[in-house]
């Protein structure tokens, strides 16, 4: 009976995602001058939506078969992060008044999933993360009282590229390696990525440098800056994190110059120094032989990701069934290979919704970018939706095969402290940003009727 009812939610969880994204196409229309219902009622159930999966894959991962009875300490992370979600989204509500709801939605969204997968993979994860989660919702209510007292913080940006540069250079005299990557510090219990950190200075220092007209003279330097961070995160074998930050760079380089020649000019000798990277680093030769053809060296090499593709593809639309798949056959799946897991049981359908939800997070945030009027503001949102739809690309890309894997975290998703809190603090920041906005174009158009 119990396999039947499993069987029976693959529909239903894949009904939740659709019925959740077409309440943003809602919310869109109303914004863009259609009407397609109340975009504060499609709010209201996008969140309902959340709960009910919530509710939903807690009770199955709870449940005994054949006992009619439930595992307690499941139920009560059940319902710890049930009231989380709760407090949330009602707290940045009130913080953040004027945000863009569906930001919010979408962050809880995939927050739940981090926490329904890390529940099925590895539950001593997945309390972690909900405590991760927590705090750094908690810290992110905090960023419009912080900034308040810092209203010019954009005048610091050397204090931005020394702690950045400080950071980073922590890793190769005290970091521990792991996954392959010495871009780890150990501090007690606690084990962390100063690279998440600096992705947020990085972002502050580019947008301080780029709000002003930008002269040779800057732009070398702030280039040859940039590419000293990449450099060194090259050398810690954080291959994904060193096209995270070089992707930034140019995006906001382009952004603050319109110059397609200088964009296409550092595209290019992106492409000679991967083809240096491939000569040079063996771990480079042996992922992208891993890509071009897995089944040839499958033991070892290729395992993870032929392992993920039978993940995704094995169950079809629909999948396996929350509880039914094999995630942990996947090497670091509670990382690297998530979304593997989710497609696996949640089956594709929801991996595409998944997909489309962070879709939905990169066109508000580019608008947020498109209608600050303050230039260092707009240039702070770019970077920060930048850098996370391409690091989500480059995983999600590297797991279903697309491009060759570099090991980088899912935002919101994966396991891991550092990633998830910077993530939460990041989107904070844009939300603020776009707080700001609205505040100070109904300033200005109070003024102009004055």
């Amino acid at each position: 009976m119990f396999d039947l009812i499993i069987m029976l939610s693959r529909f239903l969880f894949a009904g939740y995602i659709i019925f959740f994204l077409w309440q943003a196409v809602v919310y869109v229309a109303y914004e863009q001058g259609g009407y397609l219902g109340n975009p504060f009622t499609a709010v209201s159930r996008q969140k309902r939506t959340l709960v009910l999966l919530h509710i939903t894959a807690f009770l199955i991962l709870a449940y005994i078969p054949d006992t009619f009875l439930f595992h307690f300490d499941i139920l009560a992370v059940g319902l710890a992060g049930l009231l989380f979600l709760l407090v949330g989204m009602y707290a940045v509500e009130h913080f953040f008044y004027e945000g863009c709801p569906l930001l919010w939605s979408g962050m809880f969204f995939l927050l739940d999933v981090s926490l329904i997968m890390l529940q099925r993979i590895q539950p001593e994860l997945a309390v972690k993360q909900l405590l991760w989660m927590a705090i750094g919702v908690g810290i992110m209510l905090t960023i419009p009282f912080v900034l308040r007292l810092v209203p010019r913080f954009e005048v610091f940006e050397w204090v931005y590229i020394i702690l950045g540069y400080g950071l980073i250079l922590s890793t190769l005299l005290f970091g521990k390696q792991k996954f392959g990557s010495v871009n780890w510090l150990q501090i007690g219990s606690i084990t962390f990525q100063p690279s998440e950190v600096v992705k947020f200075l990085f972002i502050f220092y580019l947008a301080s440098v780029f709000r002003k007209r930008i002269r040779m003279k800057e732009l070398l330097i702030t280039g040859t800056l940039s590419a000293g961070i990449v450099l060194l995160l090259v050398m810690q074998k954080d291959l994904g994190g060193a096209l995270i930050f070089f992707m930034t760079y140019m995006v906001l380089l382009y952004i603050a110059t319109s110059n397609e020649i200088l964009f296409l000019s550092g595209m290019g000798a992106a492409s000679v120094a991967a083809v240096l990277a491939y000569k040079l680093f063996s771990h480079v030769r042996v992922r992208v032989s891993a890509w071009k053809n897995p089944w040839a060296d499958i033991d070892t090499g290729g395992y993870q990701i032929v392992n993920s593709l039978f993940a995704i593809t094995t169950w079809g639309l629909l999948g396996s069934g929350l509880t039914k798949g094999m995630p942990r056959s996947i090497p670091v799946v509670e990382s690297d290979f998530i979304f593997a897991a989710i497609c696996e049981e949640f089956g594709a359908l929801f991996g595409m919704g998944v997909i489309c939800v962070f879709i939905m997070i990169f066109f508000r945030g580019i608008r947020i970018a498109l209608d600050c009027q303050r230039r260092y503001y707009s240039l702070i949102a770019a970077g920060i939706i930048c850098m996370f739809s391409f690091q989500a690309f480059l995983i999600i890309g590297g797991v279903i095969k697309l491009i060759p894997l570099t090991g980088v975290t899912l935002p919101f998703v994966s396991y891991g402290g550092s990633s998830v809190l910077v993530s939460i603090l990041m989107l904070g920041l844009v939300q603020w940003i776009c707080v700001y906005c609205e505040q100070h174009s109904m300033q200005n158009e109070e003024e102009q009727h004055e």
